[in-house]
């Protein structure tokens, strides 16, 4: 575990499939990004603009916040500084829990259908989780809590979730796969129009609807995910930028401290301490 004076991040020894972040009285800024795992946590000081999907909130103290994997969001302080904490839990742990508590199988997940709420229940089932997580020898007791915080949101959506899923455009998702499949190459719009059948003004008004981002926004989102797993590996930064496309060093920490508010170098040393 390491920390500098507003932001701790550590994996959780309690549950290794989840990663624990806090921020406190901080004023950094978050560009639009997104994570492979599910995501959730609270503001215990401050106010915020949260966005996510394009949908503009504002939302402070005791607020709730549920982020599915791959919603392009931001949530930045209103005025000065904030204080919150957030968990980041496995998506594939999720899905199987899923799939003992509502029998969905066939999906590989169902959503959060709330961008966030303001129950004080939900407040205090994420505080007792949180410091089970942190807690030695706890692992029985954090898990039971993350199951209990887990199964009251995700019950809220289920049929609303199998539907949308049911939805999915083939066209988009098509250019979706390609920038997954090749995160170094620099696709352009015509190509992606051409492999999708899609006009580029339909193309990226349809791919930001699904995503929350243009087709260039994702792509550079999914490159930096990529970068903080390689970084944890004990990849060199100049290795990174090259392997993921960025035309140089500079472009790469430019892009990376937007989404992380950390330099690459000083997020790599939460897991090199």
């Amino acid at each position: 575990m390491a920390q500098n004076k507003t932001i701790f991040l550590a994996r959780s020894q309690t549950l290794p499939f989840v990663e624990i972040k806090s921020a406190n009285r901080s004023a950094a800024c978050y560009h639009t990004h997104s994570h492979d795992e599910f995501s959730f946590g609270v503001i215990d000081t401050g106010c915020a603009d949260y966005c996510n999907l394009n949908q503009r909130n504002h939302i402070g103290s005791g607020t709730t916040v549920t982020i599915n994997p791959g919603d392009a969001h931001s949530c930045n302080p209103d005025q000065g500084e904030w204080s919150y904490r957030m968990l980041f839990v496995d998506t594939d742990w999720i899905g199987q829990l899923q799939q003992e508590l509502f029998e969905c199988q066939g999906i590989d997940y169902l959503p959060f259908p709330e961008l966030y709420d303001n129950h004080s229940l939900s407040f205090q089932r994420f505080n007792k989780l949180y410091q089970a997580l942190l807690a030695p020898d706890s692992a029985l007791q954090a898990e039971t809590y993350l199951i209990e915080f887990l199964k009251s949101h995700f019950a809220k959506g289920f049929k609303l979730s199998i539907d949308k899923d049911k939805r999915d455009n083939f066209h988009i998702r098509r250019v979706q796969e390609l920038i997954m499949d090749q995160l170094d190459s620099n696709w352009s719009l015509d190509e992606f129009s051409e492999e999708s059948g899609l006009s580029r003004y339909h193309l990226i008004r349809s791919f930001k609807d699904r995503y929350g981002q243009s087709p260039h926004a994702y792509q550079l989102d999914q490159r930096i995910k990529k970068a903080k797993a390689l970084l944890q590996d004990g990849a060199s930064l100049a290795d990174t930028a090259l392997q993921l496309g960025f035309s140089d060093q500079s472009h790469f920490q430019r892009n990376f401290k937007k989404r992380v508010a950390l330099t690459p170098k000083q997020y790599q040393s939460f897991f090199n301490a």
